[in-house]
């Protein structure tokens, strides 16, 4: 009787573990949303980005999970943390030089983002930022390298977004290597999504 017991009891742990493995393991996938058009740094570290960007780190897994604080700028990351969204197991992404990362060609006027969602959340807003012409590119990140008005905001005051989301956005003029931050705010928790774009401007 004992032993019966105790055969179910550990078929009974199995089971439990490996339910909360399987969790574990689909919460890594759900989690949350990244910028793939044009490519943010992240996404270029994983596979579907085709890795064009080497040395990343377990975002390379999860370009998605760029989760922090919201309320950029006056709160959020801090700076040298930006393109991390503050979470360290995510630094190797807060590298930054004249060469670290691979960048996307891009034109300044007309453009269009998009968000793809692997969970969708009660959105506040997108919001994009780029940098100030003549920010240093071998420095950490902070936010005196950009123009702390965002150049694109979409406010969904709650809603719900689709799987994807895109946005027209009207880039000011820039030329050669420039970072776009995209944040896509949660309504409902105190957090934010972060992307960062490495866009190389062409005339």
């Amino acid at each position: 009787m004992k032993k019966n017991k105790l055969m179910v009891f550990t078929a009974t742990l199995l089971l439990s573990s490996a339910g909360f493995i399987s969790t574990a393991s689909a919460d890594v996938t759900l989690k949350h949303g990244y910028i793939d058009a044009p490519p943010s740094r992240a996404f270029l570290c994983s596979a579907k980005g085709g890795k064009l960007n080497k040395d990343c780190g377990p975002v390379q897994y999860e370009p998605q999970s760029i989760e922090g604080l919201k309320g950029f700028p006056d709160g959020g990351p801090a700076d040298g943390e930006i393109a991390s969204g503050g979470k360290a197991n995510f630094s190797a992404l807060n590298a930054q030089s004249a060469d670290r990362w691979h960048k996307v060609a891009m034109k300044s006027g007309e453009n269009t983002f998009k968000w793809t969602l692997t969970a969708k959340h009660s959105t506040a807003s997108w919001r994009f930022f780029i940098t100030k012409p003549g920010w240093d590119v071998n420095k950490p990140l902070t936010r005196a390298d950009f123009d702390l008005t965002p150049f694109c905001q979409q406010d969904d005051n709650g809603k719900i977004p689709t799987e994807t989301v895109e946005l027209n956005c009207n880039i000011p003029e820039r030329s050669g290597y420039q970072i776009i931050l995209g944040v896509w705010d949660i309504a409902d928790t105190g957090n934010a999504f972060y992307q960062v774009i490495d866009a190389d401007f062409k005339k």
